[in-house]
């Protein structure tokens, strides 16, 4: 038999073909195993989906719905008990996991032109192992805002190592006509070049841990005519949020501009927000660098969208899947769990049919059968 998934069923889910490389850290010459790879990672995600958030639920979760797995996979022998299950997601290769994701999801993925693709990193919280030494995971992600989708992720030690992060994931990424945010940490010359060398644009935050560049845009603003600007408004939640967007495209005055590759804006963005409940006010500006040709309005809308993999990526990984609450430390357990939910929230976001929020589908994939089956053929 070989180290790949093998195919052993007439009804598979759509992500199957997509995790056939991924090898099982068990195999050996000595024969099969009772339980298949295929088996428990398609257990492993409906458990998760239908609202399961460690071993010992996800292993309940097999044991009461065994005839409605079997209508994708065998099961011959059941559903493997927590401590088969930990042992194995300790053992499989994250980086393989991570590779056969982002190919999983160029297949239901259509990225428009234009579309903003935020990067940004996560600490998991509890992933740390005193007993080993081992700090917290940190897990930098590309999110693309339109289509609700995490592209890809790479996995490091600590928050300070997203500079070398970021450009691995660079290359994993199809991101041809959109726009790439990042916040201060991804503001390098190496990341700014490497983005427009796939033929993206950047937007860029400015901060001190580039000071002669936030130096030099804060003075161009002093001293050069605003090319553009665009004001926006939201309310909600008590509070009225005020943003203009300034651009300067004319950067004459700037000195060393032709380090950064493709540089064609520098940006402000002045954010007034206003408490309905305190009557107090409070405002901030924020500096970006540019290689798009946008006007005001689209970085504006830009920038704004980047929020979205905090609100919606992290959050979710955070408040409905509970994955800071995770005690999983062991091995590659934490890595290949944050894939793991992923897939999980990537197929409750595309589950259309109910206008539910994503908690409320996880309860009825947990009750309804049918309506479980209905979140794999989305």
């Amino acid at each position: 038999m070989s180290n790949s998934l093998q195919k052993s069923s007439k009804n598979f889910p759509v992500f199957h073909s997509f995790f056939t490389t991924l090898t099982d850290p068990r195999r050996t010459n000595k024969g099969k195993f009772l339980y298949p790879l295929p088996e428990i990672l398609f257990l492993t995600i409906a458990s998760v989906i239908s609202g399961a958030d460690n071993w010992t639920s996800i292993s309940k979760f097999g044991n009461a719905k065994l005839e409605w797995l079997r209508n994708y996979y065998p099961y011959k022998n059941g559903t493997p008990s927590h401590d088969i299950l930990g042992d194995l997601f300790a053992r499989i290769d994250h980086k393989e996991f991570s590779s056969c994701f982002t190919d999983w999801i160029r297949s239901i993925s259509a990225q428009t032109n234009g579309e903003v693709i935020a990067i940004d990193g996560k600490t998991i919280c509890n992933s740390n192992d005193k007993a080993s030494n081992k700090s917290a995971i940190h897990v930098v992600s590309a999110y693309a805002s339109a289509n609700h989708l995490c592209l890809g992720q790479e996995v490091v030690g600590q928050k300070s190592n997203e500079i070398t992060a970021i450009p691995e994931l660079l290359k994993i990424l199809d991101i041809k006509g959109c726009i790439v945010t990042i916040d201060a940490m991804g503001c390098q010359k190496k990341i700014a070049k490497d983005i427009v060398k796939k033929e993206a644009d950047y937007i860029l935050m400015v901060k001190d841990n580039q000071k002669e560049l936030k130096q030099q845009v804060k003075k161009i603003f002093q001293i050069s005519k605003i090319s553009d600007t665009n004001t926006q408004v939201d309310a909600g939640h008590g509070r009225v949020e005020t943003r203009k967007c300034d651009i300067i495209s004319d950067l004459n005055f700037m000195d060393d501009k032709q380090e950064w590759y493709g540089l064609n804006r520098i940006v402000r963005v002045q954010a007034e927000r206003y408490n309905k409940q305190t009557g107090k006010s409070s405002t901030q500006a924020r500096y970006y660098i540019s290689s798009g040709r946008h006007n005001a309005e689209q970085i504006n809308n830009s920038v704004r969208q980047h929020w979205s993999i905090e609100n919606n990526l992290h959050w979710s990984l955070d408040v409905i899947f509970k994955e800071d609450e995770s005690l999983k430390k062991k091995g590659h357990s934490p890595k290949n769990y944050n894939i793991i939910l992923k897939m999980a929230l990537t197929m409750i976001d595309k589950e259309k049919s109910s206008k539910a929020s994503n908690p409320v589908k996880r309860l009825n994939a947990a009750w309804d059968d049918n309506y479980r089956s209905k979140i794999f053929k989305s």
